[in-house]
């Protein structure tokens, strides 16, 4: 991934909260010439995601530090694999550890669980999205994560589509007046999609025009249900309350997309560190 403006800015705010005093420690302990080799390995198995972050930020962190990227994003790495080698000054080396794999583990924690929903559904022909249920700022990096594990991006911004859900159509006073209003406003191209929350309104959204209809917290049997009144006339996304473990029951024939929060609201970090692997001491060399 080439980093666009907004994670650099990230990556300067997390080192800035980490570091911007300095590291008192790593000063202390270690002398510039001090200069160190580490490698940042896989406890567990994960897919990872985010090592051109991580790069950058040892980068930012010192210019001197080398940097050698051993593994690439979406890529499987079996517990004990190291997915990238850092050698340079020790004390810029340490200082840039923890805000390295705060985005590694963040990233790769989305990815790893991201996989296992694409493959708890694997061939049904149903795609895995996210949705817009993510860290404030980090979206970019975090829908990027999600594509590393395999899934799909559902919209990025509220400017990219049309999605008229459950307070709009309250607000608008209808779901048919809602669409109707969406489709004398919106570009020629966009598509329509609505939320339905019951089988009444995915007739209407049907009647309406709707390109795609989101079942939302329906059950499988509501859902078996739905795909007989849509009939193939729309996109099919179902979405709510789908845990890893029910995720295939919901991926039925007529299902296109589902959609799921807790792919980057709730992915547990995954577990990487940073080991030295190797230290060339000024205070040895000097008793040489």
């Amino acid at each position: 991934m080439n980093s666009p403006p907004r994670t650099e800015h990230l990556i300067d705010l997390a080192l800035e909260e980490d570091a911007g005093l300095g590291d008192v420690t790593s000063r202390a302990v270690f002398s510039r010439r001090d200069r160190s080799r580490a490698v940042i390995e896989a406890r567990r198995d994960l897919v990872i995601a985010g090592l051109e972050v991580a790069e950058r930020v040892f980068a930012r962190v010192d210019g001197a530090l080398k940097i050698r990227l051993v593994a690439r994003d979406g890529e499987r790495i079996k517990a004990g694999g190291i997915v990238l080698r850092v050698e340079g000054p020790t004390s810029a080396l340490l200082t840039a550890e923890r805000t390295a794999l705060n985005f590694l583990q963040r990233l790769s924690g989305i990815a790893t669980l991201t996989r296992r929903f694409v493959e708890a559904v694997e061939g049904t022909g149903v795609r895995i999205a996210d949705t817009r249920k993510t860290t404030p700022g980090w979206r970019a990096l975090e829908k990027y994560a999600v594509r590393c594990g395999g899934g799909a991006n559902h919209r990025s911004s509220l400017g990219e589509h049309v999605l008229i859900k459950d307070n709009h159509i309250a607000a608008a006073g209808s779901l048919t007046r809602a669409v109707e209003r969406c489709r004398n406003a919106a570009p020629h191209v966009a598509k329509i999609e609505v939320e339905a929350d019951t089988l009444a309104q995915v007739r209407e959204a049907c009647r309406a025009g709707a390109d795609v209809i989101l079942l939302d917290n329906f059950d499988p049997a509501g859902i078996g249900r739905a795909l007989a009144i849509i009939a193939g006339r729309a996109v099919v996304e179902v979405s709510g309350g789908i845990r890893l473990e029910t995720v295939r029951d919901f991926a039925l024939p007529g299902v296109d997309v589902i959609s799921v929060g807790a792919l980057t609201h709730s992915a547990p970090a995954a577990d990487l560190s940073l080991t030295v692997k190797a230290v060339r001491s000024a205070w040895k060399l000097n008793r040489r």
